[in-house]
């Protein structure tokens, strides 16, 4: 989505994501944590832990470039990868790579002020594989 189809201030209007965000399941812990967005960008990070081991890690980003808003994953520090956005609203954020493997489209969904939902999904062999992460806000500490 180019940001002529965009307001200017495109990641401006994704502050609802900023601040930290946890999903437990069992011993397994997930925390995501955005900056606010400033100079047309937000910066995150998401770490996995289950019991007493980190098990992933991520460094993130959302970019205004080269006219688009993108969505940039880097797990474990390996080569990066961009999705495009293709909806941005004050309750969604929707980013997408259909030549990427898994994922192949990344959302955000505002569930209310302090929990929101993340899903990654990719069509293969005709059926949607999806993982919903479920997750509250949390204090940063």
């Amino acid at each position: 989505m180019r940001l002529d189809g965009l307001k200017r201030d495109a990641v401006t209007g994704l502050g609802w994501m900023a601040g930290c965000w946890q999903q437990r399941n069992g011993t397994r812990v997930t925390d995501e944590q955005w900056m606010h967005p400033a100079g047309g960008s937000m910066i995150g990070m998401s770490r996995t832990v289950a019991g007493d081991r980190m098990r992933a890690w991520e460094a993130l980003r959302i970019v205004e470039e080269e006219g688009r808003v993108v969505y940039v994953a880097q797990p474990g520090g390996g080569p990066a990868t961009r999705f495009a956005a293709s909806h941005l609203s004050d309750t969604l954020a929707v980013f997408g790579n259909p030549a990427h493997d898994f994922p192949q489209r990344i959302a955000y969904r505002r569930v209310g002020a302090d929990s929101m939902v993340a899903s990654i999904s990719a069509v293969r062999n005709g059926n949607e594989q999806r993982m919903d992460i479920p997750m509250r806000r949390i204090v940063c500490e």
